[in-house]
């Protein structure tokens, strides 16, 4: 029985990768190297010892998923597959939902067309929009997002729904994560975003080798314990880990399910900033700017449905995400072009 990674050279997909092979499974890897390199993948196998199949393809070519499905007895695919930046997808909405959203159609029709009925899909805390309290439940409002990448995530969640209702075969569960960060602990394999980061560490670490000038912070006047935004952060391991918790429980799953996938605690910004100053001894150089629209205050996980259900909780902390983190990007200034 073989693995289905969509988009598993990319950050979240290459650890998930590693942690599969480790486990023994047997691993198959589609991406269109859109925001990933291939890289990735050879350094898995380095750390492994094993072997990874990479088929460099799109989730929206239904021959390339067709000949996969032919190819290889896929029991389970994890979606990691999509474009992920915020401002991006404000930018180029109708890309966004042709990746995110008919990309996911595609693949869908194509499992079900292969009998393959077990889908991990990588959702995001983005789907509690603006309606829901934090800290954030599975049974929170959804909706009322803010940007298309979010609403791409949302509609994806409503088609997995409304399929696993038509289709009883099915057993499909939903992660949506908080915010990843740090990378494996050998610094091999980590975060190497194209162009300026749009999420906070990567930016703060590539300030620290100089590639970047100086931190921009989006405001300093939030309703929060020192003004600058809170947000739940969560080691990319540990999420990697989840992935195969859940996996664990696909079979247990009738239709669909959603969980949190964070650590519960929220940390500011210029809390995560003193953390990583801390784990280098760099002294971080950042200039406040207004805030950006669309940006909330605070939100965090409530994770107790994830420990209950799975068995999984995210068990490293602040120290060792700013660790890992530091220790992959001073190794590697340049990502994976080092």
């Amino acid at each position: 029985m073989t693995v289905l990674v969509t988009g598993g050279a990319g950050y979240i997909g290459s650890h998930t990768v590693l942690a599969l092979l480790e486990q023994g499974e047997q691993v198959v890897v589609l991406d269109n190297l859109s925001n990933s390199v291939v890289e990735s993948l050879r350094r898995v196998e380095q750390l492994t010892g094993r072997s990874v199949t990479f088929y460099h393809g799109d989730i929206r070519n239904a021959a390339c998923l067709d000949e996969i499905f032919t190819q290889y007895h896929i029991s389970t695919v994890i979606h990691f597959a999509g474009l992920k930046a915020v401002g991006e997808s404000v930018s180029n909405p109708l890309e966004y939902y042709q990746n995110n959203v008919a990309g996911t159609l595609t693949l869908l029709q194509q499992m079900q067309q292969a009998k393959v009925y077990r889908l991990i899909f990588s959702s995001s805390a983005t789907v509690y929009g603006t309606n829901a309290t934090v800290p954030y439940t599975e049974s929170a409002p959804v909706g009322a997002t803010t940007n298309p990448y979010g609403t791409s995530k949302l509609m994806v969640e409503q088609v997995l729904q409304d399929l696993a209702r038509a289709e009883p075969h099915f057993s499909i569960i939903a992660l949506r994560y908080f915010n990843p960060v740090g990378a494996h602990e050998s610094g091999l394999i980590g975060e190497d975003p194209n162009g300026i980061p749009n999420n906070l560490l990567p930016y703060i670490s590539q300030v620290a080798v100089g590639k970047l000038a100086r931190l921009g912070i989006f405001g300093d006047d939030y309703p929060t314990k020192d003004g600058t935004g809170v947000r739940d952060y969560i080691h990319v391991m540990d999420l990697a880990e989840g992935h195969l918790a859940a996996m664990r429980s696909l079979p247990r799953v009738n239709g669909f399910k959603a969980y949190n996938l964070g650590t519960g605690v929220g940390y500011s910004v210029f809390e995560m900033l003193r953390a990583f100053e801390k784990a280098s001894g760099i002294t971080i150089p950042y200039q406040v700017l207004p805030r950006r629209a669309g940006d909330l205050a605070a939100c965090w996980a409530d994770t107790t449905l994830a420990k209950q259900e799975l068995g999984w909780k995210a068990v490293r902390g602040i120290d060792v995400m700013m660790r890992d983190t530091w220790n992959w990007q001073r190794q590697n200034p340049q990502g994976y072009q080092s």
